[in-house]
């Protein structure tokens, strides 16, 4: 059984509104970003830690659905799931809500991936083991809708 990292939650803004009237897609990122920031902070990989071994997380691949307009004002809450961890990458996802996630849906999703980079050398390292072990304990199984692409579009008739 794994545990569950907390929500994170924030209010949708006037600046991030787009011509349509409804919350740009950069923003739907930025949220989705310090979601991020906050599952690293819950699993050790906090500035502090990124001070003292020069090591970091790096996204190398995300996947993002854009599934409802959210509207200024709007609170949201995201939930984090660890989906899979080895000894230098984790597969993780955010789900958007507009309010609390209980018997919602989302109104945005998405998956990443991420790799532990020594910052230094420039390239992937080991994880440490209390990290690897705090987020094996985190992982979760993976949402319906986690693992899909984007298919060929076919050729105008």
């Amino acid at each position: 059984m794994s545990d569950q990292l907390p929500h994170y939650h924030q209010t949708v803004r006037p600046e991030w509104i787009d011509y349509n009237g409804h919350m740009s897609e950069a923003f739907y990122v930025l949220v989705f970003g310090h979601s991020t920031d906050e599952m690293m902070v819950e699993t050790g990989l906090d500035s502090g830690y990124r001070v003292k071994t020069g090591c970091s997380l790096y996204t190398v691949e995300t996947h993002i659905r854009y599934l409802h307009e959210v509207e200024e004002g709007a609170e949201l809450t995201i939930r984090t799931r660890v989906l899979g961890v080895d000894e230098k990458k984790v597969r993780f996802s955010h789900e958007m809500y507009v309010g609390e996630p209980e018997g919602g849906d989302p109104v945005a999703t998405t998956e990443l991936l991420a790799l532990h980079i020594d910052q230094k050398a420039g390239h992937a390292a080991p994880f440490p083991e209390e990290v690897r072990e705090r987020l094996t304990s985190l992982v979760e199984k993976a949402p319906d809708w986690a693992g899909r692409s984007i298919g060929p579009v076919p050729k105008a008739a």
